[in-house]
């Protein structure tokens, strides 16, 4: 497989597909629900997607595409080269803020990520890493992450597994938020990836992401040194929806340690 010709031609298609995002402001946008009132899709969201899937499939026919609106390959192994794709990762944030969205991509060979982007496509950032060649941002190269304790350390998460809920324990969360120096919250798996990448953020926590939410980040995260696992600390198998943790090296042992509870 010539990787060189893969990265270009990804990088290519992101590209393009950023532009049609960004015309799309300028259009009706149709917005439907899938699993929830809150589980957002739109036109645009399918129409990218289906942009990815055509190029993709004209060209490299034996790839499969795991994507998040449905239109690629029902994958049940990993073996060979798979796309995982979010077309907009963070809809929510697309139809009511017109930012804090991202494409995200990550190609993977026999299960091990060679290739991860995100694009944040409204501030024109591009995170993109190859495996064993370090991670950029616009092309330059992100730095290796040190060490930061808990308490100064500013960790993604959402405020909904702070409070009671059905897969975590709850108060063990409120002992992370109390100890650590600040939270956040972006709307989208792949941004918060990127900056735990870029040491925006010092860790993010999550659960429920699906393969085409961490994907592309994760090959990202992992080249500047992250730690990246499920909640049971085991690598995450991307053919279905798991907890998630990206964190700083240390970090992420202490909140994997200390304050995560999985509800059985």
């Amino acid at each position: 497989m010539n990787w060189e010709l893969v990265d270009r031609y990804a990088k290519s298609l992101i590209k393009e597909a950023g532009h049609k995002i960004r015309v799309s402001f300028f259009n009706r946008l149709d917005i439907d629900t899938k699993t929830n009132a809150n589980d957002l899709v739109t036109n645009i969201d399918r129409e990218i997607e289906q942009f990815f899937i055509s190029r993709i499939k004209s060209d490299f026919p034996d790839h499969k595409i795991l994507g998040e609106e449905g239109f690629g390959d029902t994958v049940e192994t990993l073996a060979g080269v798979t796309w995982h794709l979010d077309p907009i990762d963070g809809t929510m944030n697309f139809v009511h803020q017109k930012m804090n969205f991202a494409i995200s991509l990550g190609i993977y060979l026999d299960g091990v990520g060679i290739l991860g982007y995100i694009y944040d496509v409204v501030r024109d950032d591009f995170y993109n890493a190859k495996k064993g060649e370090g991670a950029y941002l616009n092309d330059e190269r992100l730095p290796q992450l040190g060490v930061v304790p808990l308490s100064d350390a500013i960790v993604g998460i959402n405020a909904r597994w702070v409070a009671p809920n059905r897969f975590i324990d709850n108060e063990k969360m409120i002992g992370l938020v109390l100890e650590c120096r600040g939270t956040r919250s972006y709307g989208s798996a792949a941004i918060e990836q990127a900056f735990v990448a870029t040491g925006r953020l010092d860790a993010y926590i999550s659960m429920r992401l699906s393969p085409w939410d961490i994907a592309g980040g994760l090959v990202i995260a992992q080249e500047v040194g992250a730690v990246v696992t499920n909640l049971n600390g085991d690598a995450p198998h991307l053919l279905g929806q798991e907890s998630f943790i990206v964190a700083r090296p240390g970090l992420h042992n202490d909140i994997l340690s200390n304050y995560i509870r999985l509800k059985k």
